[in-house]
């Protein structure tokens, strides 16, 4: 039994050693942008306060954002404007626990938590149509997205360069060391997407350094239609919103044009 603990405990610890990455200073607000927002926080159903931002769009459809797992959410502000000007989209992003302003510490489970709360939160706002909620997930927040979409569907989802699973990730970065085994099955979406059957957008960089593209494919093939997946050339991890180009910002406003009219990609 206390070996049990040890090892649940040295997992835990390893987890939050090389998964998380949070900081806790907000160091820049939609404010400086030039757009108007809301500071909104709600807890999830461990009684954690989180913290987000609601950026009232002009359209029907709502933006639920799940960040990677560095930084906080002001670390997309740049990104944030670009979506709000050339998409028009309401806009919730927020931060998990133990990132900017969000109480606690990050864990896989507790993403999810706090993925459940985000989506009540905006269940809540009279302003929200419940039936129009997009997912939105970037790196590991990819993995946020499909796991609340296995459980309760969006109206579409949208993952920017995604893994399969943290054991897929660990054998190529830790390459011949059997990490993999450490990690298991943590955040599988490789096994989650297949239960998924909502219209799905993926994008990834050829170029991309941190996720190779190879792990963004092997998930794509996974997941159910409708689908379509964007190869981005010369696009890396952290630059998809800007060396995407037009290219990118075309094909997600084609992408909310088609679910507003029921024509997925026609």
């Amino acid at each position: 039994m206390i070996l049990a603990v040890l090892i649940v405990a040295w997992l835990t610890q390893l987890e939050r050693l090389f998964v998380f990455f949070p900081t806790g200073e907000l160091d820049y607000t939609p404010h400086q942008a030039g757009l108007t927002y809301e500071d909104v926080y709600f807890t999830n159903e461990s009684e954690a306060k989180l913290h987000g931002w609601y950026v009232p769009g002009t359209g029907e459809i709502t933006w639920l954002w799940f960040h990677g797992n560095g930084g906080n959410i002001g670390h997309r502000i740049e990104e944030m404007v670009l979506i709000h000007h050339l998409l028009g989209v309401n806009l919730l992003i927020f931060d998990y626990q133990g990132y900017g302003r969000s109480e606690g510490r990050p864990s896989e489970k507790g993403t999810y938590r706090d993925a459940r709360a985000a989506l009540k939160y905006l269940h809540g706002r009279s302003d929200v149509d419940p039936e129009r909620i997009v997912y939105f997930g970037r790196s590991l927040g990819a993995a946020v997205a499909v796991e609340l979409a296995t459980c309760h569907a969006p109206q579409g989802m949208v993952l920017v360069a995604p893994f399969a699973s943290l054991g897929d990730m660990a054998r190529i970065i830790y390459r011949p060391l059997p990490l993999h085994w450490l990690v298991g099955n943590r955040y599988n979406s490789l096994d989650r997407i297949k239960h998924v059957n909502r219209p799905l957008l993926m994008f990834h960089g050829d170029q991309d350094s941190t996720i190779p593209i190879s792990q963004g494919i092997k998930l794509f093939a996974a997941a159910r239609e409708p689908k379509q997946f964007h190869r981005l050339e010369g696009a890396g991890h952290n630059d998809i919103a800007s060396s995407g180009g037009v290219a990118y910002w075309d094909t997600l406003a084609k992408f909310n044009k088609s679910l507003t009219n029921g024509n997925f990609y026609k």
